[in-house]
């Protein structure tokens, strides 16, 4: 098995105190209503922090009782992010690895599930001595203990505590964070508190008493903000912030505007802008640094004014919900940003794409797209426009489910093979048949789903001469998965035959990670998902590569 990256080892919350005062925390929250932009607030205050010369890391805390996201539905919780060391995460890692150089893994990402897990875990080893198990002190303690760890190795660590202020969910949360700031003391710790600002368009005028309900709850509970961020859709004025500051106990100046911006890259500029990272630097007393915000400047300048359009068909089946593709809508508009172009995005609802619908659909875009998924909803209309693809000579892209499905429509369409299939389909059935796409051998017979398909970073060999190897510039890769089914090796040969090149092999179990048309103008599948490693200011190679095919074809 590959080498991964591993976590530092938990040590107890008393012995890191002491390291800890060397540090700094920020604490993000959230209040009004959720959704409110805490996950972008924290990636964008690191996002500055960096620019500064700080090392930073930050992690996110969510209120729910699952383990992790793994097991739960993109239609409920948007994307499951995949880390280098192998966790299924909330897609709020993605917005910390594309804003900042941090490196996330398992100990970013908890959630209550985790918490109590370990908590009973040690209540029946007895580890607590027969005493009562409770929330203070067991659960904050194991809160602390996790934040602790998160910290080890950076300068600065911003928490965003998940759900609103005023959920029972989040309140063993906002509990330890009150202890937290007393352990390492108030002047290595900032409070930073997202709020919403609405505009009531019969009164003309942006309302106040939702952000001074919100700060009351967090005083309740004995938290008090040192600054605000008021996310709003029209300006808040010197004069708004002033009775907001009043009337929540914070200084006018630490109560920061956060107007919606038209790009998400805009806001640590924006945030910049209203002095937030200079008035926090200030207020933990660490060197300021000297800004660097050139790469971000230059990001929105070609974002508000690109050369081309280029645009982009994503089929797949959960288009009403973008969450569910967010990192792949990301790692497009950075593909667009390389090209000095806008990506247009056009999400294609799998399950209306028929051999008579297809020309309609997508005979206007210039590149398509079929993302990662699971299960056979939708899977007849993404092997439609994957043939329409090959055939029509259309830039292709498929991403782990759409590298497998591509496998099937060539076998179906190029190697005669009519009823090419994957095992995903049809269970654990004895049937036989031409599985081109078959079960990993280690996935068999699995009962507990949650953390046990191939996840995170493995390494890949690339054929010499390949697009595969051309685009990435290198010999051998390392890229981050998630699924339970392969490529048949058994039909590798045939497919070469017949033109499709394995172009990239992961040696140590001899898998097909990429498969490629080389007599195409672009068509590309892989088993991992580059998405992950995409950043604004270092886009991922096949996402340039990729957009760069569809402007030519244009």
């Amino acid at each position: 098995m590959a080498k991964r990256t591993t976590t530092t080892k938990k040590v107890s919350t008393a012995k890191s105190t002491k390291k800890a005062l060397k540090q700094k925390f920020i604490f993000v929250t959230g209040g009004v209503v959720s959704s409110i932009g805490k996950g972008l607030t924290a990636a964008s205050l690191g996002a500055l922090l960096e620019a500064r010369g700080h090392r930073v890391t930050i992690m996110k805390f969510d209120p729910y009782l699952n383990v992790d996201p793994g097991t739960m539905s993109p239609l409920q919780h948007g994307e499951v992010y995949v880390t280098e060391d192998g966790a299924e995460t909330d897609l709020d890692l993605g917005h910390y690895e594309r804003f900042t150089s941090a490196l996330m893994v398992r100990a970013n990402s908890v959630s209550t599930g985790q918490i109590y897990d370990t908590v009973l875990a040690r209540e029946r080893k007895g580890d607590y001595l027969g005493g009562t198990v409770q929330v203070i002190p067991h659960i904050t303690e194991e809160i602390k203990a996790r934040i602790y760890e998160a910290a080890q190795g950076s300068e600065i660590i911003l928490v965003e505590i998940g759900g609103t202020v005023g959920d029972i969910e989040s309140q063993p949360f906002l509990e330890a964070i009150r202890q937290m700031r007393i352990d390492v003391g108030l002047e290595n710790s900032v409070l930073v508190h997202v709020t919403y600002v609405p505009y009531i368009a019969a009164a003309g005028e942006l309302k106040s008493k939702p952000t001074q309900h919100s700060v009351k709850e967090l005083r309740e509970i004995g938290l008090q903000p040192d600054f605000l961020v008021c996310r709003s859709e029209k300006v808040i004025d010197e004069n708004l912030k002033a009775k907001i500051g009043l009337f929540c106990s914070v200084k006018p100046e630490n109560v920061i505007a956060a107007q919606d911006s038209r790009f998400i890259y805009e806001v640590p500029l924006a945030l910049n802008k209203e002095k937030l990272d200079e008035l926090i630097v200030e207020r933990l007393g660490i060197t300021p640094g000297k800004l660097n915000l050139k790469g971000w400047q230059n990001l929105v300048k070609v974002l508000s004014n690109p050369q081309h359009t280029v645009k982009i068909g994503v089929v797949g089946k959960y288009v009403d919900l973008k969450e569910s593709y967010k990192s792949l809508h990301e790692a497009l508009v950075h593909g667009g940003i390389a090209n000095n172009s806008r990506v247009e995005i056009i999400y294609v609802d799998s399950e209306t794409v028929t051999d008579k619908t297809v020309n309609q659909l997508l005979g206007k875009v210039d590149g398509i797209l079929v993302p990662g998924g699971f299960g056979p909803r939708g899977v007849e209309g993404k092997i439609t426009a994957i043939k329409y693809a090959r055939e029509k000579r259309v830039p292709f892209f498929g991403i782990c489910f759409g590298m497998q499905l591509s496998a099937i429509e060539f076998a179906r369409n190029v190697c005669g093979i009519k009823d090419a299939t994957s095992r995903e389909f049809h269970g654990e059935t004895k049937r036989s048949g031409n599985f081109v796409i078959d079960s990993m051998v280690e996935q068999r017979g699995l009962v507990n789903k949650g953390g046990t398909m191939r996840l995170g970073a493995y390494p890949c060999n690339l054929v010499s001469g390949s697009r595969a190897q051309q685009v990435y510039k290198a010999s051998s890769i390392m890229e981050r998965h998630r699924h339970r089914f392969e490529f048949n090796n058994k039909y590798k040969a045939l497919f070469e035959k017949n033109g499709m090149l394995a172009s990239g092999i992961c040696k140590e179990r001899d898998l097909v990670e990429i498969v490629e048309l080389p007599d195409h103008p672009w068509f590309v599948g892989v088993q991992y998902h580059p998405e992950f490693k995409s950043k604004p200011l270092a886009p991922h190679p096949l996402f340039v590569h990729f957009v760069k095919a569809s402007l030519k074809n244009k």
